[in-house]
């Protein structure tokens, strides 16, 4: 069984932020806006995503349709 994972979006810029969540979003491995990556749901992933919710959006896959998406 493999472990859950988190589809992470940048939606808004980190343009006039405060350094820490500049550094928060990078960590999360987004690089610019509409910019996606895939991490596991882990408790510090979450723990960043609650630290810069109005900079990212966010939805749980299952293994499935990560595989369709492929």
């Amino acid at each position: 069984m493999t472990e859950p994972t988190l589809r992470i979006t940048q939606v808004r810029s980190t343009i006039g932020r405060t350094q820490d969540q500049r550094d928060t979003v990078r960590s999360l491995g987004l690089k610019r806006i509409r910019h996606t990556v895939i991490q596991p749901d882990r408790p510090e992933i979450r723990g960043m995503l609650r630290k810069v919710p109005h900079l990212v959006t966010f939805e749980q896959i299952d293994a499935a349709s990560e595989e369709a998406d492929a």
